[in-house]
């Protein structure tokens, strides 16, 4: 997403006053992100929201402000993603729309939102209103913390369908509000050991999160599903291989596991095949380029390694019900 700046958010004792007029002004039928995000040639990659990616970057924890980059962006984060950086927002106050994939979602404070990498996303905030934080770090800060925070993260990824956990009342958000501003405070003052506070810092941010969602679990306002790291470790080389790799067989090896038993596990774990994560990752992708690019669709057959554009439009109509260029039209009209 974005970042990097330094004034504090106000309190958000305001917030639910301020819910009911957003709510109000963000209607259903106004979550339609997708228009206002004109395509690109290719959907952006930043490390931060508009610097150059940094496929280096190790050890990484940021935070700012909300308003600190949007202000400057007219309060609008177009589509892009970051290759190894996950994000967690806080908002305290306002809201807006987001973008996740192809899909558009509104959210009204206060509210944590998840962001893992490499998921394709945007934002249009409710301008001078939205205040809140925007926490980043690259995917081995949160690997390296280890224990509990490690099983944390797992489990917020698992929200990855559902990234906006609504909070119930401001005063479940002091917690999260506070510990970000804790971590504000370590990195703009450096202080000796900073370092280390702030891996203890975002562990516990994490924690909170995975507290709060897992409440929301509880009500039924998400569903929260449990971390498996076969499950993960597929993911991880399906996210690498999609592109030239779709049979089972080649990640069943990869895994030291049995097709038929990779299957299995999978189905156990998730309710689906393993080829079902492997087809609706490809799909992802092809959504991803007709929404978000300009690229012909013959163009994204070919980048997708299908032989020939007619095979992508088969493949694409019968696991969406409808056809590229239909699904084009649709989502940018």
């Amino acid at each position: 997403m974005f970042l990097a700046g330094a004034a504090k958010p106000g309190n958000a004792g305001t917030a639910s006053l301020r819910r009911g007029a957003i709510e109000l002004f963000y209607l259903p039928a106004r979550c339609a992100m997708l228009a206002f995000m004109p395509a690109a040639p290719t959907l952006p990659l930043f490390h931060l929201y508009g610097d150059s990616p940094d496929v280096q970057a190790f050890d990484f924890i940021h935070i700012e402000t909300i308003a600190a980059r949007a202000s400057v962006h007219d309060w609008v984060i177009r589509a892009h993603r970051h290759g190894n950086l996950s994000q967690i927002l806080y908002v305290a106050q306002g809201g807006g729309e987001m973008t996740y994939e192809s899909e558009s979602i509104c959210f009204a404070a206060p509210a944590a939102i998840l962001v893992p990498s490499t998921i394709a996303h945007g934002f249009r905030f409710e301008p001078r209103v939205t205040e809140g934080w925007v926490v980043s770090f690259t995917d081995d800060v949160a690997v390296a913390l280890g224990g509990q925070s490690d099983a944390a993260w797992a489990r917020l990824r698992a929200l990855a369908a559902e990234p906006v956990v609504p909070l119930a009342a401001p005063a479940e958000g002091r917690r999260l509000a506070e510990l970000c501003t804790d971590l504000h405070q370590e990195s703009f003052l450096a202080r000796e050991g900073f370092r280390v506070a702030m891996h203890g810092l975002l562990a516990l941010i994490a924690i909170e999160v995975v507290r709060l969602a897992a409440s929301r679990a509880r009500s039924g306002a998400v569903t929260l599903a449990p971390a498996d790291t076969t499950v993960d470790a597929l993911r991880g080389l399906i996210e690498e291989h999609f592109r030239r790799e779709r049979l089972l067989a080649f990640y069943a090896a990869k895994l030291a596991m049995t097709p038929d038993r990779l299957n299995d596990h999978v189905k156990r774990a998730t309710g689906v095949t393993a080829g079902h994560l492997i087809r609706q990752r490809m799909l992802t992708e092809a959504k991803r380029q007709l929404v978000f690019t300009n690229q012909a669709i013959q163009e994204i057959a070919y980048d997708l390694a299908f032989s020939d554009p007619s095979h992508f439009a088969r493949f694409f109509r019968k696991h969406t019900g409808t056809t590229p260029q239909a699904f084009r039209e649709h989502r940018s009209g």
